[in-house]
This record gives structure tokens, C-alpha cells and sequence, in this order.
């Protein structure tokens, strides 16, 4: 995948995810202070307008730093700072490659959730968006080259958000309610299930660059 098609499935899937906003915001009121439907939506629309007009030689690399300037600047959540420092985290995987596909895509889903684990102080078990982004991550690296990786990481993070339910969160606002928490479904790592069905949804010739194939 070059950067115009990285360009292209970014959009399609964002307007996919902002689709969810509603739960997610609702998800947040019942653990946090219910902002992140908003900077969903804010830091979407933010990307899709900087995506609009970058230059159509972009690199994949170039184009996640767009969105990591402008997810971050749409809204001062501490959400929004992790999320752009978790995709610029990712792009330095990428470096200058004029396209990426196969191993390049796990690469960069371990580099972000290692950055969000590094910035926010927490790991797999706190409870957080992490409970979805390293399972997903695993299995994008670990999936053989004839294996469906996109779904195989759906799953993972499917999975993660079921557990995140019987965990005491541990971090963020999340943390006043102590065992209260229990209970109660993740919104950061549901946002990232969400966000990886959007993908799947919505460019399904993309879906392929997962597994090392070309772009039709």
C-alpha cells in the first residue's frame, strides 16, 4: 500500500469509526469523563481535512504523520496526545518506504501500543486500550502469510475487550472508581476494536496488504 491508498482507506475507515461515537462517549461517561466520543469525532474530521490535502507523493509514513499532527491538535485530551504519539511512534517504523505491507503493518501496531504503554505508564491488565492493541498487534506479527491477519487481529481485540470487563482499572480518571470498575467494558480498548472493524468494513482491497499482497 503506497501513501495515496494509505490516504484513501484512512478516510473510508474514519468515517466508518465515527459512526460509534455514540457508544464510545457512553462507554466513557461510565468510566471516565465521556469525551472521547467527541474526540473521535473532532480528531476525524481534523485527519480527513489534513489527508485532503497532502501532497499525492506522500509516503504511508508522511501521510500517519498527517494525522498524527491533526488528531492531536482537534482536541487537548490526553486521548489525542497518546494517539499521535502512538502513530508517530509507528511511522519511524516505516522510515522513507514508498509502500508497506505484510510484517510492516504489525511492526507498526507493536511500535504504537509500546508507545501508549511508555506515555500513559500502564500495560496489559490496567484496563486500558492496550487490552485490545497488544493482543492485536501479536496477531498481525504472528499470522502466516495465507492467514486473514486483519481478522485474526479483530479478534484478538475482540477478545481483550471482553476480558477488559472483569478488570479493575488502574489508570486515568477510570482508577477513582476502584473496584467499581468491575464490570464495566473498556472504552479506549473498544474504540480500537471499533476502529480495526471500520478498517475491515471498509477497505476490504486494503485488508490484503496485511497479509503481503498487492493492491488491486
Amino acid at each position: 500500500m503506497n501513501g495515496i491508498e494509505l490516504s484513501i482507506a484512512v478516510r473510508n475507515c474514519l468515517r466508518e469509526f465515527t459512526t460509534h461515537s455514540d457508544e464510545l462517549g457512553e462507554l466513557d461517561r461510565a468510566l471516565g469523563d465521556g469525551d472521547l466520543g467527541i474526540t473521535v469525532s473532532l480528531g476525524a474530521a481534523a485527519v480527513e481535512e489534513a489527508l485532503a490535502v497532502l501532497p499525492d507523493g506522500a509516503t504511508p509514513a508522511e501521510v500517519v504523520l498527517a494525522c498524527a499532527k491533526a488528531f492531536a491538535n482537534a482536541n487537548p485530551s490526553t486521548m489525542a496526545a497518546l494517539v499521535a504519539g502512538a502513530l508517530l511512534a509507528g511511522s519511524r517504523v516505516w522510515g522513507k518506504a514508498e509502500s508497506i505491507a505484510g510484517a510492516q503493518i504489525g511492526q507498526f501496531a507493536l511500535a504504537a501500543a509500546e508507545s501508549i504503554s511508555q506515555r500513559g505508564k500502564s500495560q496489559v491488565g490496567d484496563k486500558t486500550i492496550l487490552d485490545a492493541m497488544f493482543p492485536a498487534a501479536e496477531a498481525l506479527l504472528n499470522a502466516a502469510p495465507e492467514e486473514d491477519a486483519l481478522g485474526s487481529a479483530i479478534t484478538a481485540a475482540e477478545n481483550g475487550v471482553i476480558a477488559s470487563k472483569e478488570l479493575q482499572s488502574r489508570r486515568g480518571r477510570a482508577s477513582w472508581l476502584q473496584e467499581r470498575s468491575i464490570g464495566l467494558q473498556d472504552p479506549g480498548a473498544t474504540a480500537f476494536l471499533r476502529f480495526l472493524q471500520s478498517w475491515q468494513s471498509t477497505n476490504t482491497p486494503a485488508i490484503a496488504t496485511t497479509t503481503g499482497e498487492q493492491t488491486k
